[in-house]
């Protein structure tokens, strides 16, 4: 991610009670591209690779992206789920397109911009999907 990166915290909710280890927090980094003519692109990441391992990419279509892998000892009875709960430091109350659910021993995160309008009234897509040092990586983007 670039110089110019907002830092997503996703807060991670617990379902089963004290005793049980999950990480607090899910971090995540979205950078918007410069503008290029008629559209506009963000890149994004999520810090998987500290709660987890053999993390894969399983699914892709247009609008979303989902991805899996095995929590690390610590967080293997953990269930829960995470959206995104703040954005450089500021409370986020949208519409959370990025979420995760622990369970199993497994995490998986979900990137979905199903219902996520540009300013035309067109809904952003998915433009790519990748993993980088056992982190996933996407980009969406829009017209403007």
């Amino acid at each position: 991610m670039g110089a110019l990166a907002i830092t997503i915290e996703m807060k991670v909710l617990p379902t089963n009670g004290p005793g049980v280890s999950c990480p607090e927090t899910l971090t995540a980094y979205e950078a918007t591209r410069p503008p290029a003519p008629g559209g506009y692109a963000t890149d994004g990441m999520v810090q998987l690779a500290a709660s987890a391992t053999n993390i894969t990419a399983t699914s892709r279509d247009d609008f979303s992206a989902t991805w899996v892998g095995t929590l690390k000892p610590e967080y293997r009875n953990c269930t829960a789920s995470a959206g995104i709960y703040s954005k450089d430091g500021e409370r986020f109350w949208g519409h959370s397109y990025l979420r995760s659910q622990l369970a199993d021993g497994q995490v998986k995160v979900i990137l979905d911009m199903t219902g996520m309008g540009d300013a035309n009234g067109f809904t952003s897509t998915l433009i790519e999907q990748t993993m980088r040092d056992g982190n996933p990586r996407w980009t969406w983007g829009g017209t403007d």
